[in-house]
């Protein structure tokens, strides 16, 4: 296969310096406000995006300094296939966030829902369209039953 190059399109500024500050997903820390810094040039990129509510940002995870095929996810004592689970210890560190868009001016995009950490490099932003992005009969595999009865992970479900 051919070898894949990316370079950051830009940098996110977030108040999370390490990990175990971060919650395991925005959404459970709304109140939590970013901003990725675009570089110049991409800047004209943002354009017409203040009109959605939400982002999807990918980024590259440069902190992680492992690969790993299977492992133990934060919810679980149980591993699972590295492609069942959201850790940035994957084949090419790629992770990526759906965050609520607060604003823009000039080349910076402000967000909340921010589980990221700061210094992260951007590798794209799209926007999120409830229209392509929605799906009905969700099943979310072994995720499903830390969320039985509540919208917040129960970790006490370790099986």
């Amino acid at each position: 296969m051919k070898e894949i190059i990316m370079r950051p399109i830009g940098i996110i500024r977030s108040p999370y310096k390490q990990t175990r500050d971060m919650p395991i997903q925005g959404v459970f820390k709304p109140e939590v406000k970013a901003h990725i810094e675009l570089k110049a040039k991409y800047a004209p990129g943002l354009k017409d995006l203040e009109s959605f509510s939400h982002a999807i940002v990918i980024y590259y995870f440069h902190k992680s300094q492992k690969e790993e095929v299977v492992c133990r996810p934060f919810l679980e004592d149980k591993e699972h296939g590295i492609f069942a689970i959201r850790s940035p210890h994957r084949p090419n560190h790629i992770g990526l966030s759906v965050v609520r868009i607060e604003s823009i001016k000039n080349n910076k995009l402000y967000f909340n829902e921010v589980d990221v950490l700061d210094g992260t490099p951007v590798l794209d932003i799209k926007p999120y369209i409830k229209h392509f992005d929605v799906r009905d009969k969700i099943v979310s595999g072994w995720i499903d039953k830390h969320f039985r009865n509540t919208d917040k992970p129960d970790r006490t479900i370790l099986k």
